[in-house]
């Protein structure tokens, strides 16, 4: 085995660059004395409601705070059925379950990762309240379409964009046969996901393409009712203290986190863009390979994660010739939602979800990789699974 050990992520390059601006915005927090919510975190929701192009942010604990409080403050609870996907974290099926609703698993289209919005009609009954599409890898979904379906059944509209800071939807989604109308394609092009439904919802996990260094999440809205129900939410139901009006949350973004964000958020733009030069050189290197099927590069992805397909049975052997070599990958996600444990007795299997869950290996991925690196992951892949085609 080589003793180089490559992560899937390293967050220390990133450090390193910003080292001193974090190390004055966290000692500025320590000197305050104030460490939930108060100033510092209002100034970071400014901050991210301006980037993101959006009326109101607000900051929680934790991406699937941000989901939960975002889907109580759409009026979301039981004998309420959301549609989603089944190829995600946990966290958003989790949400929907934990406000008393039932998640209603729509396949996935293989191109791109993200809820096939041609299979929705299907699956929407008298008791659908909302779509909840999951922007995967940071690839923005099918908008306008689930836009579309949206407006025409009066649903609402979350999107769970925990791996998608900065993306924005293009309206180049892969294998688009322009089944939306352009009018309403056209209106949507240049906006960042999580400001086109009525909430957006995001995780700062420390790995996410902005993360903080813990927990923490934001939810952002366009509409006053909505982010005054989800202000009230985060902090036990209150909007003013002691005066609870409603069962809430202990939800709060802490100042110290919020400080780490906003200088990072001064640099997203750019993480992300060399993210999408990693994700063109991994491209050029494994595109034609047999057996590969590398992910499309749509203006628009921000590739929180960089995942192929391998196909033929292939992918268990490949990840291990790859860690043989020190090389570190992850699957994302080995059992679709629909068939863990909590929920596989009530639905039928989503086969796309279901082949990919078996296909999909995510390789390293971060700004600062560089090019010989990938070089080295890709000659791994090549060598362990034949020529060019």
């Amino acid at each position: 085995m080589s003793q180089t050990k490559i992560p899937i992520l390293d967050l220390k390059p990133q450090y390193q660059t910003i080292k001193a601006e974090i190390q004055a915005a966290v000692n500025q927090v320590l000197e305050s004395g104030q460490f939930i919510l108060g100033s510092v975190v209002q100034q970071f929701e400014t901050a991210a409601a301006a980037y993101l192009g959006v009326k109101h942010a607000i900051g929680v604990n934790s991406g699937t705070d941000a989901l939960i409080i975002g889907l109580r403050a759409l009026g979301i609870g039981p004998g309420d059925e959301v549609i989603t996907t089944p190829f995600s974290f946990f966290a958003t099926a989790e949400s929907i379950s934990s406000v008393g609703a039932k998640p209603v698993f729509v396949d996935i289209d293989p191109h791109t990762f993200n809820l096939d919005p041609q299979q929705i009609l299907a699956k929407v009954t008298p008791q659908t309240k909302a779509i909840m599409p999951v922007h995967l890898y940071g690839n923005p979904a099918a908008m306008a379409q689930i836009v579309e379906i949206a407006a025409e059944h009066n649903l609402k509209l979350i999107e769970d964009c925990a791996q998608a800071f900065g993306a924005v939807y293009k309206g180049d989604c892969a294998g688009c046969q322009q089944a939306c109308a352009e009018t309403v394609r056209q209106d949507l092009m240049g906006k960042r996901v999580g400001t086109i439904g009525q909430i957006g919802a995001f995780s700062f996990f420390p790995t996410k393409n902005l993360g903080a260094y813990g927990d923490g999440g934001l939810i952002v809205t366009h509409e006053d009712a909505i982010a005054d129900l989800a202000r009230m939410l985060r902090v036990h139901g209150a909007k003013e203290r002691y005066r609870n009006q409603m069962l809430g949350y202990n939800s709060r973004l802490d100042a110290l986190q919020a400080a780490i964000l906003q200088v990072k958020l001064r640099y997203i733009d750019t993480w992300n863009q060399q993210r999408r030069q990693v994700a063109q050189a991994y491209n050029q290197l494994l595109t034609g390979v047999a057996g590969v099927i590398p992910p499309t590069m749509s203006d628009g992805h921000v590739f929180h994660q960089y995942t192929i397909r391998i196909l033929n049975g292939q992918r268990d052997r490949v990840q291990q010739a790859l860690a043989d070599q020190g090389i570190s990958t992850m699957i994302y996600y080995p059992v679709p939602q629909d068939r863990l444990p909590i929920y596989c007795d009530q639905y039928p299997i989503n086969p796309n979800s279901q082949a990919l869950a078996e296909q999909v290996l995510s390789l390293p991925i971060w700004p600062e990789l560089e090019l010989k690196t990938v070089e080295n992951i890709a000659q791994v892949i090549v060598e362990n699974l034949g020529i060019h085609n």
